[in-house]
């Protein structure tokens, strides 16, 4: 029988993630996805509490953020352009946007406070880079989640070297030693950058993680080659041809189960993800 596919090898992971963890997830819209995976699927999970952040310096701030609880003040805040007439900050996704200044910041630390106890006594934490290219806000000198529609004028594009991306996981991952790190690199592509500069990303990224997957300092799942080998084929993305699938999330997903989750849970899991189906059936009658 000829084989159309060509498989990725994927090790089972040294650490488990079992239901009875507790999951913090920051990343990409990927990682948006997989979140919703884990809690169909029954476990205790915290996804993006700042909404979606792509780069490594984005991710690397949010969790220090969620470490210290800092609340955020009338000075972070920044007027989105684009005559939206909303107010967030460079810290945030654009859907953390309101209306007023106090809208936003009552907003913004209710998420904080939830979120920083939730990472508190989390253990396991999932990272999913998105891109190596960041926007750094010249008047601040500081790399942005988002440039929230201001001029292009105010920010400088820069893409991260391999070794600045290391820096900034190796200070996540030492700064908390008591929790055990997943990293995985997007399979959303990022064309704004050109394909040149999506392969050259994502190689930096790949590059990074590698070697502290090599000294047994993170745990690294190939989600990125298992959509380019396994899922080759334009049917497995969506319309717009960057982001993957619902097909495809779902065979992602089925991989990370068999690579992260102890054996003898997978009953539970898709006994868990039935009863999360059921739930959203309507009622005829």
């Amino acid at each position: 029988m000829l084989n159309f596919q060509t498989p990725v090898l994927v090790p089972r992971s040294s650490t488990p993630i079992s239901l009875g963890n507790h999951l913090m997830l920051l990343g990409s819209c990927f990682a948006d996805d997989v979140g919703r995976k884990f809690k169909e699927a029954g476990f205790d999970v915290c996804i993006n509490p700042f909404g979606t952040l792509y780069n490594p310096a984005s991710i690397s701030s949010a969790i220090a953020r969620l470490a210290d609880a800092r609340s955020f003040v009338e000075e972070d805040c920044v007027a989105m352009g684009a005559g939206s007439g909303l107010v967030c900050s460079f810290h945030h996704h654009t859907s953390f946007a309101r209306p007023t200044v106090k809208e936003f910041l009552d907003n913004a630390n209710a998420a904080l406070y939830e979120a920083h106890q939730r990472w508190e006594k989390s253990d396991r934490v999932l990272l999913t880079l998105g891109t190596a290219w960041c926007f750094r806000h010249l008047p601040e000198g500081e790399i942005v989640s988002n440039c929230l529609k201001r001029p292009s004028s105010e920010f400088e594009r820069v893409r991260m070297s391999i070794d600045e991306v290391e820096a900034e996981l190796l200070s996540i991952v030492r700064n908390f030693p008591e929790k055990r790190f997943f990293l995985t690199v997007s399979p959303v592509r990022h064309l704004a950058d050109g394909a040149n500069g999506n392969q050259l990303s994502k190689s930096t990224l790949l590059l990074a993680i590698d070697r502290l997957a090599a000294r047994g300092e993170v745990d690294y799942f190939p989600s990125y080659e298992i959509m380019m080998d396994e899922l080759r084929d334009y049917r497995f993305y969506a319309e717009d041809m960057v982001h993957p699938s619902p097909v495809a999330v779902k065979h992602i997903w089925d991989r990370f189960c068999e690579f992260a989750l102890p054996r003898d849970e997978m009953q539970r899991v898709i006994d868990n993800e039935k009863a999360f189906k059921r739930s959203q059936h309507r009622q005829m009658h």
